[in-house]
Parts: structure tokens; sequence; C-alpha cells
């Protein structure tokens, strides 16, 4: 079905969020790490990949 996701991509979108909020709170409390937001992007374009590849 078009649009839908299964339960591997709606996943790795919540890992990805969830890593968005983790990366953010540390940069807030103990400052920035560009290693964390290289991994956090990289996390994104596989998530994203994904979605796209399943519609």
């Amino acid at each position: 079905m078009p649009g839908s996701t299964d339960g591997s991509t709606r996943t790795m979108g919540v890992l990805t969020v969830g890593g968005l909020v983790v990366v953010t709170a540390y940069t807030v409390a103990l400052g920035s790490n560009g290693w964390l937001w290289f991994g956090w992007v990289v996390l994104g374009l596989i998530t994203l990949a994904l979605i796209v590849m399943r519609s």
C-alpha cells in the first residue's frame, strides 16, 4: 500500500527522532560534539532512504 510504513521503517524513524533529542540534550548540557551530529545526520539519511524505498 503506497504511503504506508512497515515496522522497521517506523522503528528507524523513532530512533532518529530519539537520537536528535539525545544529541540536542548533550549539546545543551556539555557542548557541541561534531561526531554526534555527524552520526545523527547519517542515521537520518538512512531513515530517509528507507522511507523513499518503501514508497
